[in-house]
This record gives C-alpha cells, sequence and structure tokens, in this order.
C-alpha cells in the first residue's frame, strides 16, 4: 500500500523550497509582489511535483536497473498512481495560475506545463534536454510576473534567464551522477556559476544582493570544485544537489537587487531548511 512517505519520495517535495523563488524573484522584477504571489508560488509547487511524479513514471525501466530503490521499481508506488498523481498535480497548478494570474497568464502556465510534460516523456535524453528544463525555470519566473513581464521585458528577462542559466548547469551535471565525469564539466559549470554570481551581485549597489550572491557562489562553487578535483558520481550528486538546495539564494539575490531585500532574504533563508531536507528525502 502507497504511503504519504512514498509520495513525499516520489515528488521529491521537499525539493520544491528550491520553487517559490522563481516566483518571488520574477514578481520583484515586475512590480507586483504582493498576496497573489503566494498563490503563485502554490500553483509553481504543483507543477514541479507534477514534473518528479512525471519524470519517475516516464523513467520507471531505466530505474528498475540503476535505482531500485525508487518508489516505482521497488513496487512502493504504482506506475498507474504515478502517472494519475502527475496529471492531477498539473490541472491543480495550471487551474490555480489561472485563477490567481488571470486569463494574461494561463498562457504562461499552459507553457510550463507543456514543457515540463515535453521534458519528462521525450526532451530529457536528447541534446536538447538541459535547454528546456532551464526554459521550464525560465517560465517559471514568468508565472509570477501576472502578466508584468510583457511591460517590463527589461527587468523581468535578466532574472528569467539568470534562474535559466542556473539550471543549466545543475542539469548537465545530473546526467553524469550515475556514471561520474570529466574534470571538465564541473569545471565549466563552476566557470558560468561564477558568472551569474557575478552579474546578480551587480545589478544593484547594496549589501544585500552582494551578500547573497557570495554566499550563492560559495555554497555551490564548492560542490562544483569538489567535483572537478574528484569527478565521481557521488561527488556529482553532490553538486547537482547543492545546486538545488542552494537555488533560494539565487533567487534571493536576485528579488533584493529589485528593492524588495526584506523579501530577498526571506527567499534565500529556505536554502538551508533545504539541505537539511535533502538528506531525509533525495532531490535529485
Amino acid at each position: 500500500m502507497t504511503g504519504w512517505r512514498d509520495l513525499v519520495e516520489l515528488t521529491r517535495a521537499p525539493a520544491a523550497l528550491s520553487v517559490p523563488g522563481d516566483v518571488v524573484a520574477g514578481a520583484a522584477a515586475a512590480g507586483v509582489l504582493g498576496p497573489r504571489t503566494v498563490a503563485m508560488a502554490g500553483a509553481s509547487v504543483c507543477l514541479y511535483w507534477a514534473g518528479m511524479a512525471a519524470n519517475d513514471f516516464a523513467d520507471r525501466h531505466v530505474d528498475a536497473a540503476e535505482r531500485p530503490h525508487r518508489p516505482i521499481p521497488s513496487g512502493r508506488v504504482s506506475p498507474a498512481t504515478a502517472a494519475g498523481l502527475a496529471v492531477g498535480l498539473t490541472a491543480a497548478g495550471v487551474a490555480v495560475a489561472a485563477v490567481a494570474g488571470g486569463r494574461r497568464q494561463l498562457p504562461v502556465a499552459l507553457s510550463l506545463a507543456g514543457a515540463i510534460w515535453a521534458y519528462d516523456l521525450g526532451v530529457k535524453n536528447t541534446a536538447a534536454g538541459p535547454a528546456v528544463m532551464a526554459a521550464c525555470r525560465g517560465l517559471d519566473v514568468l508565472l509570477g510576473t501576472g502578466g508584468g513581464w510583457r511591460s517590463r521585458p527589461r527587468a523581468v528577462l535578466p532574472a528569467a534567464l539568470t534562474i535559466a542559466a542556473h539550471t543549466y548547469t545543475v542539469t548537465v551535471l545530473s546526467r553524469r551522477e550515475v556514471d561520474g565525469a570529466s574534470p571538465s564539466l564541473p569545471r565549466r559549470t563552476l566557470a558560468a556559476t561564477a558568472a551569474l554570481a557575478a552579474a546578480t551581485g551587480a545589478r544593484r549597489p547594496g549589501l544585500v544582493p552582494a551578500a547573497l550572491a557570495a554566499w550563492y557562489v560559495t555554497r555551490y562553487g564548492a560542490a562544483q570544485a569538489r567535483a572537478a578535483a574528484d569527478p565521481t558520481a557521488a561527488r556529482v550528486r553532490d553538486a547537482v544537489t547543492a545546486g538545488i538546495t542552494t537555488l533560494p539564494v539565487l533567487q534571493g539575490a536576485l528579488t533584493a537587487a529589485t528593492g524588495a531585500v526584506a523579501a530577498g532574504a526571506a527567499t534565500a533563508v529556505l536554502a538551508p531548511a533545504a539541505a537539511r531536507l535533502a538528506r531525509a528525502v533525495s532531490p535529485t
């Protein structure tokens, strides 16, 4: 019988702490940070969990050989349950986004849902996989804007592209978390991480954005440096986990750089909680 712990593991539930900051960063950049942002963050979490369930449904045969401990190959969650949960969470996420954001945001919500399913069901194992996953996170930032990205593209798109670029580094690393990597891969992603941190810290003069950018590059960068020195599967997995759990710090830096310092700091402090929970439930 499937229990709630099995569903938590299936959806990588604690990793959803890396999601609300996308919406917060988008809303802050668009100048619409407010009560609706909470609802849009809820929609984003639903879509994230849907993607995790759909991922394991699509990968169930591969996981049976490579990761037999996962909920589906271990028999703790049936494929039908995983697929039904993915569909239900997708519908819930789109519905909440439509209600909270109105018709202007429905195209973004549908595009995000479509990109998630496309990634899980076909694109993931192609050369386009990391780019599509990056697009999912970029769209997630736009989800928080309430349509404001159309009127303030110069403010919103840099934030969306920054989150997308970070996601790209995590995704390309994740492709090597079973077999390990060559040292050049984590070196390249580390260089990209350093560039993202520098650009984010320089967006607006101030102690908080700079401090959060430094925290981001120190934490995620250190994990990538260790993987570059010893590119075993375990080290690469550690770097992927760090990339996921440190994302709220980057989101917080982007938010603080808009002048929403309190919201940025509140977003960033989700990172330590995400790291602790990752020790109990793997986010990858």
